[in-house]
């Protein structure tokens, strides 16, 4: 193996006039450089660049003998005496050792001209420190991605903040190989972030499917770019294609009684359904015996059902065993008990287009026939408006967890991005315990042996259960302003960037991913694409 040199990457001057000091202390997670005196930390002009080392945030590079070390520079500082202090009062910088703090972010071993992560190799006491020129920083900038795939990079969507805005750009699997999570607090820059992501995916013909549960992206992309469906207008789903678990969703079920009464009045209305009848079930005064009989004719397929008589079902399930026996009898105690699920239901379906999306009409399209068709067509993508269906969060989770659930079932998928904005909407409920839908968490998990790569945004971390977070290899983190919500990505986080979130700006993030070879900090370019996300004046 050829050891790199540090001489190659100081080839139009001479590394001496770089030179800062010596590693005099090295710990498992950083090391100390002793500095040769205060005024080489003084600000100046080589060639073209310009050093200002007597802060931090800039990179050093090591000359050792395992081969040339990247350094973070993360404390600056000098010891407090009175002869230091009467030192730099009088310009006597020369007899001042400042002392810096660095992180080792990366090693160059031979000779690709690239860093790596250094592993479990770290600098030796004595070796000399250099501050980082315009080449090291440019290989630096190339060696950010550990992705080893031969994808073209995305056009650039953001700068480095702290870089002089130099243009960041990343291949897709960076950013999406183990999902990507976008948070941060209303006016943060985080749907702006997203869009201007999106739009660098379409921009390369890459395979996006979107849920916009506001209608914020409805006109960023043309009709030529994306098929666009909206949810209870154009666009139906049969009662049929629901399971059991997905109307508890839909419903926001808050106990395992509702559940079952729930079920009971959907087998009553596919019964009714079956046999060609458009009214609810009466169960009042019939045979208990010859009744179930019936019900229990009803086969697999037998799914379809009048969802507008579901309220008056419900009611008409309150029935018990008469007294005399053999046949059911009015309960006021279950007519008590199911008439807070009545009401649920029946302000659900009166308070959102429900009945227009769950209505068979032969000139709308099917949803789940529309994603199976975007999931096996080249170069397609997908935009799905729910916002005409109402705020309710449980018809939310319901559709996310549906097309989860037939994108999950599907084979030989063209890989591509499932956007989900506002993620939070659909994966947990005021009403339950059960914060998550299954086939997101599903997913989450298995998507990506399938292809199926995933980009969630949320404006607080702690409303995504650590479960489907700790599926999220990538993070774009905005400015957070509570420690509890910064406490849920800390994991995610070097210390110095946990404080620093708190301090960012309008449009600039923090991403941290697995495929990274280090935090890197963004200010996020905005794209000029529409978008309806400004908040309305007082």
């Amino acid at each position: 193996m050829n050891i790199m040199t540090i001489d190659s990457l100081y080839n139009k001057m001479d590394k001496s006039n770089y030179f800062m000091g010596r590693v005099s202390q090295v710990y498992r997670d950083n090391s100390v450089v002793q500095v040769e005196n205060l005024s080489v930390l003084s600000h100046r002009k080589l060639l073209d660049e310009s050093l200002i080392p007597n802060t931090i945030n800039y990179l050093v590079v090591i000359d050792s003998v395992r081969g040339v070390f990247l350094g973070e520079v993360f404390q600056n500082k000098v010891g407090s005496s009175d002869k230091i202090h009467d030192s730099i009062n009088f310009g006597n910088t020369e007899s001042v050792y400042p002392e810096l703090n660095i992180d080792i972010i990366g090693i160059m071993a031979d000779d690709d001209k690239k860093f790596r992560l250094p592993e479990f190799t770290t600098v030796g006491i004595a070796e000399k420190v250099y501050f980082a020129n315009e080449k090291v920083i440019q290989i630096y900038l190339q060696s950010v991605e550990t992705t080893k795939t031969s994808e073209v990079q995305l056009k650039s969507f953001a700068t480095y903040l702290n870089m002089n805005d130099v243009e960041v750009s990343f291949k897709p699997s960076t950013l999406f190989d183990h999902h990507l999570f976008a948070v941060g607090t209303t006016n943060s820059g985080k749907s702006t972030s997203a869009l201007s992501i999106l739009d660098k995916l379409i921009e390369e013909n890459k395979k996006i499917l979107i849920i916009d549960p506001t209608g914020e992206y409805r006109d960023s992309f043309s009709e030529q770019e994306v098929k666009k469906l909206n949810l209870g207008v154009d666009t139906i789903v049969s009662p049929s294609k629901l399971s059991m678990q997905q109307w508890s969703v839909l419903f926001e079920m808050n106990s395992n009684t509702q559940g079952a009464v729930l079920a009971e009045a959907i087998k009553s209305l596919r019964y009714q359904h079956k046999n060609g009848e458009n009214c609810c079930l009466e169960k009042v005064g019939k045979n208990i015996a010859q009744l179930q009989k019936e019900l229990s004719s009803i086969q697999n397929d037998d799914n379809d059902f009048d969802i507008s008589l579901l309220p008056e079902q419900i009611a008409a399930e309150s029935v018990e065993e008469a007294r005399k026996g053999g046949v059911y009898d009015y309960s006021i105690f279950r007519a008590n008990s199911n008439s807070y699920l009545v009401q649920k239901v029946s302000y659900q379906l009166s308070n959102t287009n429900f009945l227009d999306f769950f209505k068979y009409n032969p000139q709308k399209k099917n949803l789940l026939d529309e994603v199976k068709t975007f999931i096996h067509t080249p170069n397609a993508s997908l935009y799905i408006n729910s916002s005409e269906l109402g705020a309710s969060e449980g018809i939310g989770g319901m559709i996310i967890d549906l097309i989860c659930n037939c994108l999950i079932s599907q084979d030989e998928i063209i890989p591509f991005v499932f956007f989900i904005d506002e993620v939070h909407r659909y994966t947990k409920s005021p009403y339950s315990e059960e914060e998550f839908h299954d086939g997101l968490v599903l997913l989450a998990r298995e998507g990506r042996k399938k292809g199926i790569f995933l980009f969630l945004t949320s404006q607080n971390p702690q409303d995504v259960s650590p479960i489907l977070l700790g599926q999220m290899g990538t993070l774009l983190i905005h400015r957070l302003t509570h420690d509890d919500e910064i406490r849920t990505v800390k994991n995610h986080l070097d210390e110095y960037s946990v404080k620093q979130v708190k301090k960012l700006n309008c449009g600039e993030a923090i991403l941290t991913s697995v495929n990274l070879i280090n935090n890197i900090y963004l200010n996020i370019t905005k794209c000029k694409r529409k978008q309806y996300n400004d908040t309305p004046l007082l």
